[in-house]
């Protein structure tokens, strides 16, 4: 039986009036092409369902994401059912995670089961903003006491969109009682603990992608 892997992606799109945002397409795309390599099925979700808005900054025209495009002209809406029958979750960022994540009960839902289940969850980048509210059945936040690795402090203070955030990822991780680790700024770096796998950013996409097959093959 070919093992399920659950994606699930943001649908937010403004961070100001003219600055436009979403998933960022690289998050996203190396990650499905790598679990579909693996022979896995995968089913994209979104928050909101339907067609799912990139970030203009995160647009190459790349031959080979063009499988993973086309899946995100008609995404399905995430619904507490996803919680059920998968064997993974993976949760890609771009800065849209950051408004309709962290509070979307449906996700928080499934983020629960699936670790009550110690299910593989992975995420990169800004997607781990989904992860900060999650928590066990009896409150303890999921990432408590793990290795998590995701967009640092210093890296949105670089992109001078640390004022506009609703707050800084790696601070809110750290009050969860996460075991923050992370790179240079805007270098491949990411962590396994157990079943939680988790990326600093677009540069480890890959890197993220393929702790999540390794956990799941393990």
């Amino acid at each position: 039986m070919a093992k399920k892997v659950l994606m699930v992606i943001t649908n937010h799109t403004t961070i100001t009036d003219d600055h436009k945002t979403g998933l960022w397409l690289e998050e996203f795309a190396v990650p499905y092409l790598v679990f579909k390599e693996q022979g896995y099925d995968v089913k994209v979700t979104s928050i909101e369902g339907g067609e799912v808005a990139l970030d203009p900054n995160s647009i190459e025209e790349k031959a080979e994401w063009k499988e993973a495009e086309e899946e995100l002209k008609n995404t399905a809406k995430l619904t507490k059912e996803d919680a059920e029958g998968f064997d993974a979750i993976f949760l890609p960022g771009g800065h849209g995670a950051m408004f309709d994540f962290p509070n979307n009960e449906t996700l928080q839902y499934v983020l629960q089961q699936f670790a009550e289940e110690d299910k593989v969850i992975g995420s990169v980048c800004h997607g781990p903003a989904g992860l900060v509210n999650a928590t066990y059945e009896d409150g303890t936040p999921l990432v408590k006491g793990k290795k998590v690795s995701a967009f640092t402090d210093d890296e949105e203070k670089e992109m001078q969109l640390d004022l506009h955030m609703p707050f800084l990822l790696e601070s809110k991780l750290r009050e969860k009682g996460a075991n923050f680790v992370s790179g240079e700024n805007w270098t491949d770096h990411s962590v396994r603990d157990g079943n939680l796998v988790t990326g600093q950013n677009p540069q480890s996409s890959k890197s993220t992608a393929e702790k999540v097959v390794k956990a799941l093959e393990a």
